[in-house]
C-alpha cells in the first residue's frame, strides 16, 4: 500500500508538471502570435539614413522621406556613428506620430565599427531595446545582420537568454534576425527555430549562381524558409536596391519584380537601402509606386 500511495503521488506530480509546461507553452505561442501580428503587412526601407554635417541622423528628413514614399516601416541601422542610439530615440516618436513602425538592426561581430554604446553585448542590447519599446510601442522588432554566419558568441544558451530576457521585459518586441538561405543547414535551423519571430531574408539568387539580376528562384527560396521554420514564422524579403559589395548592381526592373513576388509570396518587404529621388530616380519611383499601391490596398480592406 505505501508503494501504491507513492506511485499515485508521483503520477499527480507529473500531471501537474505536464499541465504547467503545457500552459507555459500555450502562453509563449500566444505571445509570439501577438508579436507577429504587429509585423503584419510590413513594407518599408532599411538604412541609408540622411545625415547632417555633424554626422547626426537628420531625423526630420528621414520621416519626411518615409511619408513621401508611403512606407509603413523603417529598419534603423545602428552602425555609422556613435550617436545612432541617441538619434534612434529622437526618431521613434517622430515616426510614431506618422504611423511608421520601426525595426532596429545591429551589426554582428564581423562588421565593425560596432554599434554604440553596448557594442557586442547583444544580451544588453536585447534588454535595452525591450525597455525602449515599452516607451515607444512603434518599435516592434530588432534584428542582427548576417546572423546566419553564426559567430561564436551566438551559442544556443546565449540566444535563449538574449531573447527570453527581452520578452520578459516586453513580450511584444519581435526578434527577426537576418538569415541567408544557403546557410540554412539543419543544425542552424534547429538552433534558431525556438527563438525567431520572423526571418529577414536578403535575396541573392542563392539557389543557382548568386546575382542581383535574376528573380526566378525567389519563390523557391522563400519556400525553403517556410519548410525549415514552419508556415507560422513570417518571412520578410530584403530587396537589394543598392549594390552588394560582391555582386552586380540591381536594375529598377529587378527591384520591381522582386518586390512584387515578395509581396505575393512572403510576409513583408524591406528595401536595402532607402533610395533618394535625386540620386536614383528610377528605383525611387518603382519603390514609391508600389508602396503607394500597397498602402491604398491596405486602406481599402
Amino acid at each position: 500500500m505505501p508503494n501504491l500511495v507513492l506511485n499515485f503521488g508521483v503520477i499527480a506530480a507529473c500531471a501537474l508538471c505536464y499541465c504547467g509546461c503545457a500552459t507555459q507553452h500555450s502562453k509563449n505561442k500566444s505571445a509570439q502570435r501577438k508579436r507577429i501580428e504587429l509585423l503584419s503587412g510590413t513594407f518599408g526601407t532599411y538604412a541609408a539614413e540622411p545625415r547632417l554635417a555633424d554626422r547626426r541622423v537628420d531625423t526630420d528628413r528621414l520621416v519626411a522621406e518615409l511619408v513621401k514614399v508611403k512606407a509603413n516601416t523603417y529598419n534603423f541601422l545602428i552602425h555609422h556613428a556613435s550617436t545612432d542610439w541617441d538619434d534612434l530615440q529622437i526618431f521613434l516618436p517622430l515616426a510614431r506620430a506618422n504611423h511608421i513602425k520601426v525595426w532596429v538592426t545591429l551589426v554582428p561581430p564581423s562588421e565593425p565599427p560596432f554599434a554604440e554604446p553596448f557594442q557586442l553585448d547583444f544580451h544588453r542590447w536585447a534588454i535595452e531595446l525591450a525597455k525602449l519599446s515599452l516607451k515607444e510601442p512603434n518599435l516592434v522588432a530588432w534584428s542582427i545582420d548576417d546572423f546566419s554566419y553564426d559567430a561564436k558568441i551566438f551559442t544556443s544558451e546565449y540566444i535563449r537568454a538574449m531573447v527570453e530576457d527581452s520578452h520578459a521585459i516586453n513580450s511584444k518586441l519581435a526578434f527577426v534576425p537576418c538569415l541567408y538561405v544557403k546557410q540554412m543547414k539543419p543544425a542552424l535551423v534547429e538552433k534558431y527555430r525556438p527563438y525567431v519571430d520572423g526571418i529577414l531574408f536578403p535575396y541573392r539568387h542563392e539557389i543557382g549562381q548568386r546575382n542581383l539580376t535574376d528573380w526566378d528562384t525567389l519563390e523557391k527560396e522563400i519556400a525553403v524558409f517556410r519548410q525549415d521554420f514552419g508556415p507560422s514564422v513570417p518571412v520578410f524579403v530584403d530587396v537589394y536596391a543598392t549594390k552588394h559589395s560582391q555582386l552586380n548592381d540591381s536594375s529598377p526592373e529587378y527591384v520591381r519584380q522582386v518586390m512584387r513576388i515578395s509581396r505575393r509570396c512572403a510576409d513583408g518587404v524591406l528595401i536595402f537601402c532607402h533610395q533618394y529621388e535625386d540620386k536614383s530616380p528610377e528605383k525611387y519611383h518603382v519603390i514609391k509606386s508600389l508602396f503607394e499601391q500597397w498602402s491604398a490596398e491596405k486602406k481599402s480592406k
